[in-house]
């Protein structure tokens, strides 16, 4: 337990910066003593690239906040920062067979119901050019004969996923960013081994930092022995290359294709409340059952090692079978969003139901780690008017998250904007509500990393009836949160309102 946690600190992303800053020294160290009186030449040359590559980024159209955070990250350290910035950009590519198939197979597979669209614009006027947007840019259809149920809390969701595994028939497949030993893996292992010798496909796919770095590979070896085809995506590979940013933050569940669970909720006991870590752990998820199932069967195998589009199609007769019930609870559209085009899907969708929202708009995230273009329709919707609320966790995970949060309430609560923290623990959540008409429940923070760097999905649903269920567990939850005032904010310390806003500044890169 102590080598796992040793581990864990020294690879946690907030130890980047202190490393940098340690590798500089011994650099400089180094070259002082081995070049003599030639260094000179090789300082200037280093100052000379730092300044190509300042200009480089200031005109690039990445997001500002990141292009600031690598201007600062090469001031402060020349030495150092500019080739650091190099190496990242030089080895940021994936395989292109996973790029292919995120951009052609899914064009191939999924195809817009133009008759669906066109009620969608009918019944839900305001949703309907987000509905196009995701469609069109993400790739994902949205359906009609779809119902949903929502969970308000992990071991909710648990109790109902185990229910419904007991049922599958044909195949399961399971995605999940962290997976750790205990009573909830205890659970799943001998229900998948069971199911995986009775003929069903079973299949679990697990991110390598998140989950393979840190745990032992034994349980997984027990499944695979047993009939459970692992995956490992994106193993750990320390200093090969700079996709080991690229993480897959999603969290899947699909039963036959007909059922399917996304939500916050990883496979380790914390999510549960078996186990404590900080405080009361909430999370919450959605269960959807229909035609909109064969998305979240779609971006499942598109991650899948090796998966070809003859392999996906044979799940759709499964998907689009007459035995599935046509039942019509509004609109559901799941959608994936990658790191490996530019379209950052999962943050439009936050914006537009932010921007479009006439009343009031709910969210619940872990993280609050904002760019200027998402603090500014967050302050400008509530400068119109519209009653914006914000839970974030009271006990946090990640203390300097926590910091560079409260430097984001400064601004918020300056602007109207109402945030909570959920005094009874960590909330976990990541949803979105707007007006109670459009809400999104999925796996995507509201900070950098989901936005830019993670493989994340979600679920929109329009004018659908469990958007009163998930409107009704956030009133729930505020009632239970401390609402952050501006005075609150007023009074915390220097060196803390100081370490906020030099944390924010690199907030991009943590």
């Amino acid at each position: 337990m102590k080598l796992k946690k040793f581990l864990s600190s020294i690879l946690s992303s907030n130890a980047a910066f202190v490393i940098l800053l340690l590798l500089q020294i011994g650099f400089l160290m180094l070259a002082v003593t081995s070049l003599g009186e030639r260094f000179v030449f090789f300082y200037i040359a280093l100052i000379a690239l730092d300044i190509v590559l300042v200009i480089y980024i200031t005109n690039k159209s990445e997001p500002i906040s990141y292009r600031v955070a690598w201007i600062v990250m090469i001031s402060v350290f020349p030495l150092l920062g500019g080739v650091s910035y190099l190496y990242i950009k030089l080895t940021q590519q994936f395989p292109k067979s996973l790029d292919m198939r995120n951009q052609k197979q899914t064009r191939e597979l999924l195809v817009q119901d133009e008759e669906v669209m066109a009620e969608l614009e009918v019944r839900c006027p305001d949703s309907v050019n987000l509905a196009r947007y995701v469609a069109n840019y993400g790739m994902y259809p949205v359906y009609r004969s779809t119902c949903a149920e929502y969970f308000s809390l992990g071991e909710e969701q648990f109790s109902k996923l185990v229910e419904e595994l007991e049922k599958a028939e044909r195949f399961i497949f399971l995605e999940f960013f962290i997976i750790t030993e205990g009573y909830m893996f205890d659970v799943m292992s001998e229900l998948l081994i069971r199911k995986a010798k009775s003929g069903v496909d079973v299949r679990l796919m697990y991110d390598g930092i998140g989950t393979g770095m840190l745990n032992s590979m034994k349980p997984f070896r027990k499944l695979s022995e047993n009939g459970v085809k692992c995956k490992v995506f994106n193993p750990f590979r320390p200093m090969v290359s700079s996709v080991q940013n690229n993480r897959d933050h999603r969290k899947i569940v699909i039963i036959d294709g007909h059922t399917a669970f996304n939500g916050g909720t990883n496979l380790a006991d914390e999510y549960i409340n078996r186990k404590e870590r900080f405080g009361h752990w909430k999370d919450t998820a959605v269960m959807i059952r229909g035609k909109a199932v064969w998305n979240y069967t779609v971006m499942f195998m598109q991650l899948w090692e090796k998966s070809e589009s003859k392999e996906i199609r044979r799940f759709a007769p499964v998907i689009k079978a007459d035995a599935v019930p046509a039942v019509s609870d509004g609109f559901v559209q799941p959608f994936s969003d990658s790191p490996l085009d530019e379209e950052p899907v999962g943050k439009s969708v936050y914006l537009e139901l932010i921007n479009n929202a006439r009343s009031c708009v709910c969210i619940t995230t872990p993280y609050l780690i904002l760019d200027e273009e998402m603090t500014n329709a967050l302050g400008f919707a509530a400068k119109k008017g519209v009653d914006v609320r914000i839970i974030t966790p009271h006990i946090p995970d990640k203390w300097y998250v926590h910091m560079i949060a409260w430097n984001n309430y400064s601004r918020l609560t300056a602007m109207g904007v109402k945030i909570y923290e959920y005094t009874p623990g960590f909330i976990h959540a990541k949803t979105c509500i707007a007006d109670g008409t459009s809400a999104v429940v999925g796996t995507i923070n509201f900070d950098y990393r989901s936005f830019y760097l993670h493989f994340e999905c979600g679920s929109v649903l329009y004018n659908s009836s469990v958007i009163g269920d998930i409107y009704a567990d956030f009133e729930r939850t505020a009632a239970v949160s401390e609402l952050i005032t501006a005075e609150a904010c007023e009074k915390r310390s220097v060196y803390k309102k100081i370490a906020g806003a030099i944390l924010n500044i690199f907030a991009p890169l943590l």
